[in-house]
């Protein structure tokens, strides 16, 4: 499994010759730049220009797979479980906040828990992981009001027992100063930074609470 990180929640994982798009970046972004790639299943946490850009990852010739909410899903081998918490993110109209979807995927042997805009670490349905035989890697936000704050992130991570800990939205929605603090409440200042992760189910096994900055 290869992984890749666009900004912001915008990340991409490839196995084989499937790849998936979690949160593409959309071209109405007014802070985050998209990047363009063809993806067999796109999943949207939230309809928000940062995280819903699917029409960025798709490619002519290509049918793409589109999981943007609440749900189950069986797709090219890939099992997705979706379920509903609420954002920090209001709707163009104002008032009522957008949700948040959260997704349990497994694939390539490995269970990937995606946080998406996850706001309060308490709205957290831990029953999205009863099917899942522990979380092998976790993709969680950290940043300042929106999404969880860094001691929220990591409690919820420590809680959840991943093996690996992706940080996201820090990169070009929040700050560089939140990273800082998570990795100082994870005990980990000096977590690997790489511009592509790979990982294999046999690696990943020998972790516990192991840190990645995965950073374009």
């Amino acid at each position: 499994m290869i992984i890749t990180h666009h900004k912001g929640e915008f990340f991409k994982v490839s196995f084989g010759e499937t790849t998936l798009a979690f949160n593409p970046i959309s071209k109405q972004s007014k802070i985050l730049k998209t990047v363009k790639f063809g993806a067999d299943i796109a999943l949207v946490s939230l309809d928000h220009p940062d995280f819903n850009g699917v029409s960025e990852v798709e490619r002519k010739g290509k049918d793409l797979f589109v999981i943007d909410g609440p749900g189950e899903y069986e797709v090219k081998s890939v099992f997705v479980h979706g379920v509903p918490t609420q954002s920090g993110y209001e709707s163009k109209k104002g008032g009522d906040f957008l949700i948040n979807t959260i997704y349990a995927v497994s694939l390539e042997g490995m269970n990937i828990l995606y946080l998406g805009a996850l706001k309060d670490k308490e709205a957290m349905d831990f029953k999205i992981t009863e099917d899942m035989e522990g979380v092998d890697i976790l993709f969680v936000p950290i940043g300042d009001g929106e999404v969880l704050s860094p001691s929220e992130a990591h409690s919820l991570a420590v809680s959840l027992e991943a093996k690996v800990i992706i940080p996201m939205h820090f990169d070009g929605i929040g700050s560089s100063a939140s990273l800082r603090e998570f990795l100082k409440e994870a005990g980990q200042d000096d977590a690997p930074v790489v511009d592509k992760l790979t990982l294999k189910k046999r690696d990943v096994d020998t972790y516990q609470g192991k840190v990645f900055v995965v950073q374009s």
